[in-house]
């Protein structure tokens, strides 16, 4: 039966038909839409204890491996344009070795003005130490004179003002060249601030400045540091435990620690010192149940040799006995 387009009724047989249509539509949309609900392995495990201590009564804690001396970070005392850099990351250096050199040509130009200086002084020194001798000798000729007619007294007044005169010429000269003495000893001074030397011995972590650069002197503010460096021999890692889980912390007792991802590697570090002060937390472990309101005890251990496991830096997992573990 062919259909009668005259006698179609929109709202009898056209709109169940869309009707329909939008329906079919909708539930493709959805069933396409559905997100895909397959369990597939993580690919990183999260961090757990080890079967070992997992019967353990323990305190877990993060920590951040970091050198035995605590990271030094380098500035400069005066400003300048780096000449020499004599460092780059992974060198060793003892104490006393240049790390870098800031510009000191207008330093060495002081200096060398306060030596002329000096060598004007000393000369002045010497010339006025002759006349004073040459006026001690004339005015004692005069006072040896049997006869005191034969000098006039204006020639004795005489005699001894020039005396006088020398002496203050010497106290003059020798003033000055204590002067110039001491703008020589401040030229070496700054010449030696501006060669930055390592404070102790240790290994060269970051060098953030390069040769040519022009540096300022480095203040606060969370200013980057020119030159970081520190003992890394041996390591300490920085453990953070929660405040409530303090309490129970063993003080004093080894920590079982391990790279963050790698909890089949374990060493057992040594116990160094715990902080006296609860500090809030900083260091962050990316968990999504991670609180970050906390406030943590930090206890610093020393990390064995590794050969390589533990760098500066690097968040490891560790975990220390509980107080009764040995009861």
């Amino acid at each position: 039966m062919a259909l009668d387009w005259n006698n179609l009724s929109f709202s009898r047989q056209t709109l169940p038909v869309i009707a329909l249509v939008g329906l079919v539509a909708a539930v493709i949309f959805i069933l396409v839409g559905l997100p895909d609900r397959e369990l597939s392995e993580p690919g990183r495990e999260p961090p757990h204890a080890p079967a070992n201590l997992a019967a353990e009564a323990r305190v877990a804690g993060a920590g951040v491996v970091e050198p035995s001396s605590e990271t030094i970070q380098i500035g400069s005392a005066l400003s300048g344009l780096i000449t020499g850099l004599l460092v780059e990351p992974g060198d060793r250096v003892e104490e006393g070795d240049v790390l870098f050199t800031v510009d000191d040509r207008a330093v060495r130009g002081q200096l060398r003005e306060a030596n002329a200086a000096i060598a004007e002084a000393r000369a002045a020194i010497s010339e006025a130490q002759s006349a004073r001798a040459t006026a001690a000798r004339q005015l004692a000729l005069y006072r040896n004179v049997e006869d005191p007619a034969a000098v006039s007294r204006a020639e004795v007044i005489r005699a001894e003002g020039e005396a006088a005169s020398a002496n203050e010429r010497a106290r003059l000269a020798q003033a000055r060249l204590q002067a110039a003495q001491a703008r020589a000893g401040s030229a070496q001074t700054e010449i030696a601030r501006l060669t930055v030397r390592a404070p102790i011995a240790g290994e060269i972590l970051a060098v953030n400045i390069r040769k040519g650069e022009y540096v300022s002197t480095m203040g606060g503010g969370g200013s980057q540091p020119f030159i970081e460096m520190g003992q890394t021999q041996p390591l300490h890692v920085r453990i953070d435990i929660d405040e409530e889980q303090a309490p129970r912390l063993q003080l004093g007792a080894p920590a079982t620690v391990s790279p963050r991802g790698a909890a089949d590697r374990q060493v057992e570090a040594s116990f160094v010192r715990a902080e006296p002060r609860v500090v809030p937390k900083r260091s962050l472990t990316n968990s999504a149940a991670e609180r970050v309101d906390v406030r943590v005890l930090q206890v610093i251990y020393e990390l064995p040799e590794a050969d390589g496991l533990f760098r500066v830096g690097q968040q490891v997992d560790a975990y220390i006995a509980a107080r009764g573990a040995e009861e």
